[in-house]
């Protein structure tokens, strides 16, 4: 049942990196036809905007791609999941708003990238968030939580029937 879940996971790796590089490759083609017909479009801008984009890429390419045995074609490693939450979900936000900025320019002119300004303000965003969570748990360990009965004990640990017993 393991492995089935292994192959899943593998096979949906490799599809999304591939809609993703195709992706990629559609958008900096776009992107650089425009840029040598109207040449208006900032190559140094888009360079260094895409630039985290395509470290993006790499980490999750090195990261989700799966790998097979060249002599027997077995699963050897299915990667990271790709569809977690967290840095993964993050890395792609930082694709997609580059796309979208990419395109943009592309259509506009070089003014769209400050639309690429979301990034970093969304990544401060999220960092803050971490952090007041932290603050939140680290208040919990200490026993800054309050308790839950009067007499400021919180509840025993352990299973059920043990809180049973101790109550």
């Amino acid at each position: 049942m393991a492995q089935k879940a292994r192959k899943d996971r593998a096979k949906s790796n490799a599809a999304t990196l591939n809609n993703l590089h195709i992706g990629s490759l559609v958008v900096t083609v776009v992107f650089l036809a425009l840029h040598f017909v109207f040449r208006s479009r900032s190559l140094f801008w888009w360079f260094l905007c895409s630039l985290p984009s395509f470290l993006c890429q790499a980490f999750l390419e090195y990261s989700g791609r799966p790998s097979y045995d060249a002599t027997t074609g077995a699963l050897k490693k299915s990667g990271e999941d790709l569809a977690a939450q967290g840095l993964t979900e993050y890395m792609f936000d930082v694709v997609w708003i580059t796309w979208g900025a990419t395109i943009l320019v592309a259509l506009f002119g070089n003014k769209a990238w400050f639309l690429w300004a979301i990034v970093p303000a969304f990544g401060v965003y999220k960092a803050f968030g971490m952090m007041g969570a932290a603050k939140q748990m680290a208040a919990g360990l200490s026993g800054g939580g309050g308790g839950g009965g009067a007499d400021g004990a919180g509840a025993p640990a352990g299973n059920r029937k043990q809180r049973r017993a101790a109550a």
